[in-house]
C-alpha cells in the first residue's frame, strides 16, 4: 500500500468535487457511508458473508460512480475475496478478508464532502 494515491490518514475527496451537477449526489453518498459501513461490519461480525459480499458489490459501483475510485477498488477487493473464500473457518483466508474489510472501512471513514 506504499504506492497508494491516498496515504493513510489523508482525507479522501471525490474526483467530482468541482461538478455542480453531482455535488448533491456526492454529499448524499458520503453522508450514507457510516450507515453502510456499520451494516457491513455487522454482516462480517455475524458471518453473513453473502450480505457483506452484496454490500461490497454495491459499494464497488457506487464508489467509482461518485468519484471515489479507491473506495470502489477496496470494495471490489472485499467482494472478490468473499467470492473465492472456500469456506468459513480457514484462518488465513479469514484474515485476508478482515484485512480488506479494514482497508475499506478506513477509506470510507476518510471520505469527505
Amino acid at each position: 500500500m506504499s504506492n497508494s494515491p491516498n496515504p493513510p490518514g489523508v482525507p479522501l475527496r471525490s474526483d467530482l468535487v468541482g461538478d455542480p451537477d453531482m455535488a448533491e449526489l456526492v454529499d448524499l453518498f458520503v453522508t450514507e457511508l457510516p450507515q453502510r459501513m456499520k451494516a457491513a461490519s455487522e454482516a462480517w461480525s455475524d458471518q453473513r458473508l453473502e450480505d457483506l459480499r452484496r454490500m461490497a458489490h454495491q459499494l464497488r459501483g457506487a464508489g467509482a460512480s461518485y468519484g471515489f475510485p479507491t473506495i470502489g477498488d477496496a470494495a471490489g477487493r472485499v467482494e472478490d475475496s468473499l467470492r473465492v473464500l472456500p469456506h468459513l473457518g480457514m484462518a488465513d483466508e479469514l484474515r485476508d478478508v478482515q484485512r480488506v474489510v479494514d482497508e475499506l472501512t478506513d477509506l470510507c471513514r476518510r471520505a469527505i464532502k
